[in-house]
C-alpha cells in the first residue's frame, strides 16, 4: 500500500504501575416486572443500609444493566443487573461495611431478590496505570553474545534521525454512494478491532472496498461516533484517518478509567468494543450491498 516510516522519537514510552486504593462492586438481580421501580427501590435501601454516604467515596458508579426480555423463555432471560462499583483508598469504606448493606437487603426488600459475584468481604486493592515518556538516551540497551565469552556490548537507544520525505499514497478515488438505503448493522459491510492503551480505548474500523471506505469516511465522524457509543459522549475522542488501508482509528480518553485493573466496566480491556459498535445499526446504500 505505499507505506512508509521513519526514524523514532528521541523518547521511550514508560509504564507506570501504582497502587490506587481498594475497590467493591455489587451485583444485585432484578427478575420479571417493574425493573425501573424495583431498582430505585433497591438503591435507596441499599444507601440506607449502608454506614458510608454516596459522596464519601471517591469513586462511585451504579447503573442499570437492561439485558432482561420481554415475556422470558427462560428465569435468566428475565434478569436485569443493579450494579454499584466503589473505588477508595479507604479500605473501611469498600469492604464489609459496603458487601454488609447488600446483605441486609435479602430477605427485606424486593421479591426475587439475588445476587452475582462475591459476597461479604473486604475490599480488592486494585493498581492504576500512568504513562510517560523518558530521554532515550539515559536507557542504554546491553546485549551478551553467548558462546564467545559472554561479551557484553552496550547499544544506543537513541536511533539517529535522518530527513525523510513522505509522500502519501492517493487516497481512494470512489465517489460517494447514493440512492436507497437499507438499515443495518455496521458489521455487514466493515470489521472492527479494539482494545486497551492504559485507561484510553483504541477503534479501528476498516471496509474491504474503495466504494465502503468513502461511506465510512463520510458517516463516521467523531460525533457520529458518540452517537453510536453513547457511553463514550463525555470523553475525548481522537479521529485518525488512514485511507490508505481503508481504515478509521479512533482513540476513547478515559474509556477505561485508569487502566484496566482499575477499570469498573464489564470488559476492562475494551476488547469486545469494536464488535459493540459493528452491531450499532445505520442506513446504508444498497449499491454498497450487492
Amino acid at each position: 500500500h505505499g507505506v512508509r516510516g521513519e526514524a523514532p522519537p528521541e523518547t521511550l514510552k514508560v509504564c507506570i504501575n501504582k497502587a490506587g486504593g481498594f475497590r467493591a462492586d455489587v451485583n444485585i438481580c432484578l427478575t420479571g416486572m417493574d425493573i425501573e421501580k424495583k431498582a430505585a427501590l433497591i438503591e435507596e435501601a441499599f444507601w440506607s443500609a449502608n454506614p458510608y454516604n454516596r459522596e464519601d467515596y471517591a469513586f462511585l458508579k451504579t447503573r442499570l444493566l437492561r439485558n432482561d426480555k420481554t415475556d422470558p423463555d427462560s428465569n435468566e432471560q428475565g434478569v436485569a443487573i443493579w450494579r454499584c462499583s466503589v473505588k477508595d483508598p479507604d479500605e473501611k469504606k469498600v469492604g464489609r461495611a459496603f458487601s454488609n448493606a447488600m446483605i441486609e437487603l435479602a430477605l427485606a426488600s424486593i421479591p426475587g431478590f439475588f445476587t452475582m459475584g462475591g459476597g461479604v468481604g473486604p475490599g480488592r486493592p486494585y493498581g492504576v496505570l500512568e504513562t510517560a515518556r523518558v530521554p532515550a538516551a539515559t536507557v542504554p540497551q546491553k546485549v551478551t553474545f553467548l558462546g564467545i565469552g559472554g561479551q557484553t556490548t552496550e547499544v544506543s537507544s537513541v536511533i539517529p534521525r535522518r530527513d525523510v520525505k513522505i509522500t502519501a499514497p492517493a487516497e481512494p478515488a470512489a465517489t460517494p454512494p447514493a440512492g436507497d438505503t437499507q438499515s443495518l448493522p455496521l458489521g455487514t459491510l466493515f470489521g472492527a478491532r479494539s482494545g486497551d492503551k492504559g485507561g484510553n480505548a483504541n477503534l479501528g474500523i476498516f471496509a474491504r472496498s474503495d466504494e465502503a471506505w468513502t461511506f465510512l469516511d463520510n458517516l463516521l465522524t467523531i460525533d457520529k461516533l458518540k452517537e453510536l457509543l453513547p457511553e463514550s459522549r463525555d470523553l475525548a475522542i481522537d479521529r485518525h484517518r488512514l485511507p490508505a488501508i481503508r481504515s478509521l482509528n479512533f482513540v476513547l480518553h478515559g474509556f477505561l478509567e485508569e487502566g484496566v485493573a482499575a477499570s469498573t466496566r464489564q470488559d476492562p480491556q475494551a476488547k469486545s468494543l469494536g464488535e459493540w459498535l459493528r452491531a450499532r445499526v445505520v442506513d446504508i446504500p444498497a449499491s454498497l450491498l450487492g
